[in-house]
């Protein structure tokens, strides 16, 4: 009984040991790879990304120090240079607007990369080989990609309903244009035919006078036959 105690006690103090070790290693790692850049930007963009480490603390994933180290010692370029080869396998991406999160898995070494992003610029890189952890801290990436893109997606509606908007002003003012240039000419055929009209209406009653004029001459012309008629008439025998 006493052995096996002293077998468990010297198994514990060996893994301990181990532990120990393996933590100086990752140390290392983390330290050696500090030295390059936390934020690997596409040439010609120079886009400020907002401060989230405060914002939404209440609701998110809080990152342990070790994790806030990480994102500041080199994952950013680390993970860069991985997506170049074929190792890594992308889990899971969500984007919202320009903002985007993904869930990477390195298979040689059971590691997991969780980035924030932003025009496929990387922001802030979470690596570990705890699977649940890396969920989890997607998920909040996810969260934080929700919040960042609301006022550029908000932006980018609003510039639709203005261009919306704009483009029916144009038609309706078309519209409106064309429909005064209709009414224009019916204004200005209504004055002709008025004018045509009033001309005809003239004509006609100048004809009317003229024909009242040659009426009345007809009647004196055919009274004065019917008289030169009697006249000749009464000179001559009865039949």
């Amino acid at each position: 009984m006493d052995r096996k105690s002293t077998l468990r006690e010297m198994a514990l103090a060996a893994f301990i040991v181990l532990g120990g070790a393996a933590q100086g290693v990752n140390a290392q790692a983390l330290q050696s790879s500090g030295a390059s850049s936390a934020v690997v930007s596409q040439p010609g963009t120079s886009a400020a990304l907002p401060d989230t480490s405060q914002a939404g603390q209440a609701d998110t994933t809080a990152l342990t120090p070790d994790e806030n180290r990480q994102s500041a010692a080199g994952n950013v370029a680390e993970l860069q240079q991985m997506i170049r080869g074929s190792d890594l396998t992308e889990l899971r991406t969500t984007y919202n607007g320009t903002y985007g999160a993904s869930l990477l898995f390195y298979g040689k070494e059971m590691t997991y990369y969780v980035a924030l992003f932003q025009q496929k610029n990387f922001w802030r890189v979470i690596k570990t080989q705890d699977v649940t952890r890396a969920e989890l801290i997607y998920k909040d990436f996810v969260r934080q990609t929700v919040q960042l893109s609301d006022v550029e997606i908000r932006r980018t509606q609003l510039e639709a309903q203005k261009a919306f908007t704009q483009r029916m002003i144009a038609l309706s003012q078309d519209r409106a244009n064309r429909l005064q240039a209709d009414l224009d000419v019916a204004r200005q055929q209504q004055s002709i035919v008025a004018s045509q009209q009033q001309q005809k209406r003239a004509e006609a009653t100048a004809l009317a006078q003229q024909k009242q004029a040659a009426q009345d001459q007809l009647r004196a012309a055919q009274r004065q036959v019917r008289e030169l008629q009697r006249e000749l008439e009464s000179g001559l025998p009865p039949h």
